[in-house]
């Protein structure tokens, strides 16, 4: 109890192995009775179809709705942490803003994490995550904690043009502690023009 924990998981673990993405590991395929196992002889090597694509990590547990024992940025503490007053500003370059308060009684450090979700056109998981800030915080302190999003961040790469693109639409915003509890959301739109000046700026 002399040091008070601030540490964040950089991985899911899920509930079950029925949750992962491949449950069952592939194998090599048979090979003929008396053929050796060595390494070089021809067949011993074999193709693996990862379906999963872009659902990796957290994004796989959000895109199958499947809740995981501790989230991607899960992590313990003697302080609890509150969330408020998110505000978000897209005119020129984006940028998150809202109020974090230990809520406890004993000074503490939250990382806090800014998820974006990108307009269903893009074909993205559910959510990325686009920034994080540690922030130290005295018993029952409040503070205004502002995370800027490089452009980059907003983009999708479009294999048919070559391109790294900003996809126009709606956008949201989740904030929080872990990937799976962002009690902030709030939406923006980007539209045509705009998305191709923030490519710009990147």
């Amino acid at each position: 109890g002399d040091v008070n924990p601030s540490g964040k998981l950089v991985l899911s673990f899920p509930k079950s192995e029925a949750d992962l993405p491949r449950p069952v590991l592939q194998g090599p395929p048979p090979r003929p009775t008396g053929q050796k196992t060595d390494i070089l002889t021809p067949g011993a090597f074999f193709d693996v179809n990862y379906s999963e694509g872009m659902k990796v990590g957290y994004r796989w547990y959000d895109a199958e709705n499947k809740v995981p024992l501790f989230p991607f940025g899960f992590g313990l503490s003697y302080s609890s942490f509150a969330y408020a007053k998110l505000h978000v500003e897209s005119a020129k370059q984006l940028s998150v803003s809202f109020t974090l308060k230990n809520a406890s009684g004993r000074a503490g450090a939250e990382v806090a994490q800014v998820y974006l979700g990108l307009p269903a056109s893009a074909g993205e998981p559910p959510k990325r995550l686009v920034g994080w800030k540690k922030v130290k915080l005295g018993p029952g302190e409040s503070q205004e904690v502002t995370v800027n999003i490089e452009p980059r961040a907003l983009a999708i790469f479009d294999d048919a043009r070559n391109v790294w693109e900003i996809v126009p639409g709606e956008y949201r915003v989740f904030v929080g502690g872990s990937s799976w509890q962002t009690p902030l959301t709030q939406s923006f739109r980007i539209e045509p023009a705009q998305a191709v000046a923030l490519l710009k700026q990147d």
